[in-house]
C-alpha cells in the first residue's frame, strides 16, 4: 500500500473538527502520519487533547510538538481550549517544550524533500514563521492543503485567516507549490446533527472525540466537518471541483477587515475548492473510521 506522509498543524481543542479529522487521520491506512503541532492560545492543553486521540488507537509514537502561542503582529488569537475538559481528569502531561513546531517541521521537511504534504487547519502562525526562517520550504514540500477562508461567500472572513491575519498574509504571500484552500464555501455543505454524531461516532478514536465534543454540543447542535473534508482531499481530490487563481488576503493594522480572503481567477497557480459531494465524503469518512 502506498502511504502518503503527512504533517499535520492545528488549533485542536477549539472547534471540535480539529479532533475529528485527526481521528480520520489515524485510521486512514494511506496516511503516514510524521507529527502533529499545535498553534494559538494554550498550545500544551492542544498537544494533551491531541496526544488523548492517537493514545486511544495505540499510536502514542507520533510526535506531537508545541508551536507559537501568540498572533505575530495583533488579531483576535484564542486563548481558550474547551475541549480539555473532557481530558483534564485524566492529568495529561503539560510540559512539552514551547516554541519548538518550526525546528520540528523545518527538520522532518528537509528529511523528505518533495514527499511530505503539510496539512493546516488552524491559524497560520507556525507556517508562517517556517516560511520566514526557511524560505526554501514551501518548494520543498510534495503539497499544501489548508482549511481556510472564504472565496465565494462576499466579505465574510474564515476564523483560521483571520485569528492571525498578519500570518494568513505572509503564507499567502510566499511563492508555494500545489497549495489547496478548502473554504467555507465547500465545508459548510458537510454538516451532521449532535444527535446523528453520537450514534454513527463508535469505536476509538472516534468514541474519545465523541466525548470531547460534549463541550462543543453545550452551545452547537451540530458539528461542521471543514477541517476533516480538508483532510480528505489529500487522499480523495475527486470529493470536489477546484478553480484556480491568486489568492489575496486583506491585511491592515487595525483593519477590521483584516484576514479577509479572495480568489483572482487565471493569475496565478493557487487552487481552491469549489463545491463537494458531501454524500461521498462522510461515505469516505466513515469507511475510514470503522
Amino acid at each position: 500500500m502506498c502511504r502518503l506522509p503527512v504533517l499535520l498543524d492545528t488549533d485542536i481543542g477549539s472547534d471540535i473538527d480539529d479532533a475529528v479529522a485527526l481521528a480520520y487521520l489515524l485510521k486512514k491506512p494511506q496516511c503516514e502520519l510524521l507529527g502533529i503541532t499545535t498553534v494559538t492560545g494554550d498550545v500544551q492543553k492542544r498537544a494533551a487533547l491531541a496526544e488523548a486521540i492517537c493514545r486511544s488507537v495505540g499510536r502514542s509514537h507520533i510526535p506531537i510538538h508545541c508551536g507559537r502561542r501568540d498572533v505575530l503582529l495583533e488579531g483576535p488569537g484564542q486563548p481558550n481550549v474547551p475541549q480539555f475538559e473532557a481530558i483534564a481528569a485524566s492529568k495529561p502531561r503539560l510540559d512539552r517544550p514551547e516554541n519548538d513546531a518550526v525546528n520540528f517541521l523545518q527538520k522532518t521537511i528537509r528529511s523528505r524533500p518533495g514527499e511530505i504534504t503539510l496539512l493546516t487547519i488552524g491559524p497560520y502562525s507556525n507556517v508562517a514563521l517556517l516560511f520566514a526562517i526557511d524560505p526554501e520550504i514551501p518548494q520543498l514540500l510534495k503539497s499544501i492543503v489548508s482549511m481556510g477562508g472564504v472565496f465565494y461567500g462576499g466579505d465574510r472572513r474564515e476564523w483560521n485567516a483571520l485569528v492571525d491575519p498578519a500570518a494568513t498574509a505572509i503564507v499567502y504571500n510566499t511563492p508555494r507549490l500545489n497549495h489547496l484552500s478548502v473554504g467555507l464555501d465547500v465545508t459548510e455543505k458537510c454538516r451532521m446533527s449532535a444527535d446523528e454524531v453520537r450514534s454513527r461516532f463508535l469505536g476509538e478514536p472516534l468514541d474519545t472525540v465523541a466525548k470531547m465534543a460534549t463541550t462543543w454540543f453545550k452551545h452547537a447542535g451540530e458539528i461542521t466537518f471543514h477541517d476533516p473534508l480538508a483532510a480528505a482531499l489529500i487522499f480523495h481530490p475527486e470529493l470536489c471541483t477546484y478553480e484556480s487563481g491568486k489568492i489575496e488576503v486583506h491585511y491592515g493594522p487595525g483593519d477590521p477587515n483584516s484576514g479577509q480572503t479572495r480568489l483572482i481567477r487565471d493569475k496565478g497557480a493557487d487552487r481552491v475548492a469549489k463545491t463537494v459531494d458531501a454524500d461521498a465524503f462522510f461515505a469516505e469518512f466513515f469507511k475510514a473510521c470503522e
